[in-house]
């Protein structure tokens, strides 16, 4: 190479690297935007995204900060597009690996509805590679929101070069998600034609839908073909066959498992500690705590520090359930000393402790989340309500609501509810029908109340007895604007409103004969006969 080429290479090279990080001595203009700018510049225009300008390095948002504010928002109201679109107005950079990261977040908090939404929102905007994978995540959410028939809907609509064992086994599980094994065994077998049925993933879908359905021999088929094909098990496996077995009240078939799992440690070394962890709520519900106790010590042994935190706050609630206290404020103090905590480690140590009345401590623990400023979380402030409102103090229940309300946060139809069983529990059915309307007032459409139809029910029965026909007529109006009855139950209630001799019991309308009547509601009887100052104070 002669001097004077060798000069222009070089020449070339150094305009390169300033061209390159010009960036770094010279700010742009507003009208040339840097190619990493917020919304990525290259799809403004297609998308019709307004220009953000571009922040400073030292001023841009981490990603946790994102999360703070979309799992902090109220969840049953919340729509997180225009949280991640507020995040990137104020200097929040997005693309798509980290849009993924937030719809893998929301599925694993079983949001699915705020998941399906951002996945909308990314393909509106151009961030999807429309890869079979991004389809497949696409595909499964639209199950669980929608349902089956928009998903085969769905499916079908995917080009066939791009219908991988990814959208195949998404299709199986938005069918194992709707219970419907036919659909799923016609799908396992398109599957096998294809030859993408060799996937543990898909196998344990369809496992786990035998046990979900109650179909033993057909799991029990399913397994011996996964031992003849040579499908390892992994820990999702052993789990729901721990869990069949437990259905049955077979604990010869868990303790057999759990000897083959242990006897073949070398094959089964990458299992985790949730397969004991799954084995002890099972020896747990036979009763059987000493055994439970035995497996929850191996589960902790299993333990990986990817996991830790999450592991031990699991352990402490199934320590709590077979009655161990010291083992829960062991984890406790683990945790607290292990690093930062998050409000899911708070809500296992009161509700674990709460289990004993220990009203001290979990006081003490709700005050060290209050001091951490970790962002509000009703669920926390609803296990002291709850448990205090079941205690019938329903001052001290009050007194956290309050504070809720003067700390910024936002009582939901739970923190109403609870509050409403408290006051049936004393017989004071005048605060307790306003604490009732506050709750179904405040509910989200369409929402599952099954918790509190009981107490709902001895309101009803409370009424009628009393004659106010316009109260129940009212509260009948206020659910069916809920959607929380259907139709037909609707036009059930106002007869049996109207019906002023009848002996049915609103319980039996709500969820016909065959649900057995109970305490509340027979409580609620009780009083029909005493004396009404005592309930109207």
């Amino acid at each position: 190479m002669s001097f004077a080429t060798q000069i222009l290479s070089i020449s070339h090279k150094s305009f390169q690297f300033i061209k390159r990080f010009s960036f770094l001595a010279t700010p742009k203009l507003p009208s040339q935007p840097s190619a990493t700018s917020n919304l990525l510049t290259v799809k403004k225009e297609q998308s019709g995204v307004v220009s953000v300008p571009r922040t400073p390095f030292f001023q841009k948002l981490p990603l946790r900060d994102l999360y703070r504010r979309i799992f902090t928002a109220p969840e049953s109201t919340s729509l997180v597009v225009p949280i991640i679109e507020k995040w990137i107005r104020d200097g929040g950079t997005v693309n798509y690996n980290r849009l993924l990261s937030v719809i893998r977040k929301l599925r694993s908090r079983r949001r699915y509805r705020n998941a399906l939404e951002v996945s909308s929102w990314m393909f509106e905007k151009g961030f999807s590679k429309h890869k079979s994978g991004d389809l497949a995540i696409r595909l499964d959410l639209i199950g669980k929101v929608n349902g089956l028939e928009e998903a085969e809907f769905y499916f079908n609509s995917i080009p066939k070069y791009l219908r991988t064992g990814e959208c195949y086994s998404s299709l199986l599980n938005c069918c194992a998600h709707a219970r419907d094994v036919g659909s799923a065994e016609r799908i396992m077998e398109k599957m096998r034609a294809l030859g993408f049925a060799r996937s543990i993933l898909s196998r344990n879908v369809l496992l786990n839908l035998y046990y979900q359905t109650q179909n033993y021999d057909k799991l029990e088929n399913l397994v011996c073909e996964m031992q003849e094909e040579g499908i390892n098990f992994n820990s999702y496996t052993f789990g729901t066959l721990i869990s069949a077995y437990a259905a049955t009240s077979n604990t010869e078939g868990i303790d057999k498992l759990l000897a083959q799992l242990e006897h073949n440690w070398i094959q089964y070394w990458h299992l985790d500690w949730t397969v004991y962890a799954i084995a002890a709520n099972c020896y747990r519900k036979q009763g059987l705590f000493d055994k439970a106790f035995n497996v929850l010590k191996k589960s902790e042994r299993l333990i990986t520090n990817k996991k830790r935190r999450v592991a031990l706050t699991f352990l402490m609630t199934r320590y709590a359930a077979i009655g161990k206290k010291e083992e829960v404020m062991r984890l406790w103090k683990i945790l607290t000393t292990d690093g930062k905590l998050y409000s899911r480690a708070y809500l296992a140590v009161i509700a674990s402790v709460l289990k004993f009345d220990d009203f001290e401590s979990a006081e003490n623990i709700f005050k060290n989340w209050e001091s951490k400023n970790l962002g509000f979380d009703i669920r926390i402030p609803n296990l002291i309500i709850g448990a205090y409102s079941k205690k019938g103090n329903m001052e001290a229940a009050e007194s956290v609501v309050d504070w809720t309300i003067i700390n910024n946060g936002e009582p939901n139809s739970k923190t109403w509810s609870y509050l409403s069983c408290g006051y049936i529990e004393q017989g004071n059915f005048s605060m307790a029908i306003e604490y009732i309307k506050e709750a179904i007032s405040v509910c989200e459409v369409g929402h599952h109340w099954m918790q509190f139809w009981e107490y709902l029910a001895a309101i009803f029965e409370y009424l009628k007895s009393k004659g106010d026909m316009k109260e129940v007529e009212e509260l009948v109006r206020l659910l069916r604007s809920k959607d929380l009855v259907s139709l037909d139950v609707h036009k059930k209630l106002m007869n049996w409103i109207k019906d002023v001799e009848s002996n049915v019991h609103v319980i039996d309308v709500f969820f016909g004969e065959s649900r057995k009547q109970t305490n509340v509601v027979s409580k609620a009887k009780e009083y029909r006969c005493s004396n009404d100052k005592q309930f109207l104070q």
